[in-house]
């Protein structure tokens, strides 16, 4: 007789029970944390001083194992691994820059950016790490559990192994919660993207002293502080699948699908590497690749030494932004459900031509030049902000392994209806915060500075 064979064995396609645990977590106290805001305070100061951090800037010829191509002038590693600093020509950008070219970082490998979570006493709690990164301008920010490119975890470096990357490399050892391909910054580089993941174990998990369990909502009180949590957790907490109580829209999400859709369509961007060598407009001297303006950026070489990293010492290029950034939202309620008003941003370094981007985000140095309908959409309105309008504002830094110094002065600037109208220009459109979260769980959707700005909404450091 012919075996009956067994029932393949099925699973819920979607974890019923998370919301409710995020949002328990991001609203429970310190008497319900593994460790208060308090201790947290005196645990990090303790971190900053037990560990040796040095960066100081160099000419390009002190770099160790960097150097410039001689037919290309492309500045790369001697490994032909980690990134290497090209050309990048674009056509097809939107008014007043149609056509440019500039320095771009390649990096072509998939990192991983990954937050560890537990349940302690029934609360979600995130395994942060305390984090140098040699751009950061006070050196040590708040970081997920594991932030690592292939070339560090698979040890090019030959240095020591990234601490729990294996909740992360051998799935039994965790329960997927998030994990999704995600671009990185569009302006500096070129088709980048990581994995933002979050897994869940129950298992003990030893606790190094560069890490701390925090929960949502103390991750969310300290948002609100300067330069504390870095760009890669921001990025992977804006992830998380965190519900928002919004049963209508201005449009649905079948339109504004579509008319994302079509603002992809629309736009033909053409962005092609070249050689670094003889981009026009920019200069290539002894310690720095820089704009003839003196705008955008620069590329600079740094010498660092960190006694707690992988490798104790290195040199590297970075890139160094030629000014402070403004990103922001705005905000409006719009039939009582909160609003946010998005922009289709071109980006040289998109895969996909387009991404989701904030209704402002530009360094205002940048554009000074510039007057009247040459100045981009809404930032004067953001500039110009009554104080009883903003209804969120610090400063955050960008990517520290790249950048250096990079900060933006993040906000939610709440509008009325005649500064930024239902019908908004092209390129813009209202969405939810909701319908925004749903959008980026697919990936290359939304981008990095607008992935910021939704984790402030899913870790509740702010509510609209």
């Amino acid at each position: 007789m012919p075996t009956t064979p067994s029932p393949a064995p099925l699973t819920a396609r979607h974890d019923t029970a998370l919301p409710a645990c995020l949002a328990r977590s991001a609203v429970v106290g310190d008497t319900g944390a593994r460790t208060s805001l308090d201790a947290f305070t005196g645990w990090w100061a303790r971190r900053s001083r037990t560990h040796r951090f040095r960066v100081e800037r160099i000419p390009f010829h002190e770099m160790d194992a960097w150097s410039f191509h001689p037919g290309t002038g492309n500045l790369a590693h001697h490994s032909g691994r980690f990134f290497s600093v090209e050309g990048l020509h674009v056509r097809g950008g939107e008014q007043p820059f149609p056509e440019w070219q500039q320095p771009i970082i390649h990096q072509p490998e998939i990192g991983v950016l990954g937050i560890l979570v537990k349940k302690f006493d029934g609360v979600l709690h995130f395994l942060m790490q305390a984090k140098m990164e040699p751009g950061n301008i006070n050196l040590i920010q708040l970081s997920p559990t594991v932030q690592a490119t292939r070339s560090n975890y698979t040890k090019v470096h030959g240095g020591a192994a990234v601490k729990y990357l294996e909740y992360f490399t051998q799935p039994r050892r965790a329960t997927v919660v998030v994990d999704i391909l995600q671009s990185e910054h569009g302006a500096w580089f070129h088709r980048k993207f990581n994995r933002n993941v979050v897994v869940e174990t129950d298992e003990d998990v030893p606790l190094d002293d560069d890490f701390r369990w925090l929960t949502l909502g103390q991750i969310g009180e300290l948002m609100h502080r300067d330069n504390l949590v870095n760009m890669d957790a921001r990025t992977v907490l804006a992830c998380l699948p965190t519900p928002f109580d919004e049963p209508v829209a201005l449009h649905s999400d079948a339109e504004l699908l579509s008319w994302y859709a079509a603002e992809r369509s629309r736009h033909s961007v053409q962005a092609r590497r070249v050689p670094l060598a003889g981009i026009p407009g920019w200069t290539t001297g002894a310690e720095s690749i820089a704009h003839h303006a003196d705008r955008y950026f620069r590329v600079v070489a740094v010498r660092v030494e960190a006694s707690n990293r992988e490798v104790a010492a290195w040199t590297q290029p970075l890139i160094e932004p030629c000014g402070r950034g403004i990103t922001a939202f705005l905000t409006r309620r719009i039939g009582g459900v909160p609003h946010l008003l998005a922009h289709g941003r071109v980006e040289g370094g998109f895969l996909d031509t387009i991404e989701l981007g904030p209704t402002v985000q530009y360094t205002p140095r940048n554009y000074t030049h510039l007057t009247g309908l040459a100045r981009p959409r809404f930032l004067d309105l953001v500039l110009e902000a009554a104080p009883d309008r903003i209804r969120y504002a610090a400063v955050h830094s960008e990517e520290g392994g790249r950048f250096l110094h990079a900060q933006a002065r993040y906000l939610f600037v709440e509008a009325d209806e005649s500064q930024a109208p239902n019908d908004p220009p092209p390129g813009y459109r209202w969405c939810t915060p909701g319908q925004l979260t749903q959008m980026l769980r697919y990936g290359r959707y939304v981008n990095v500075q607008a992935r910021t700005l939704l984790s402030l909404l899913t870790t509740r450091a702010v509510e609209l």
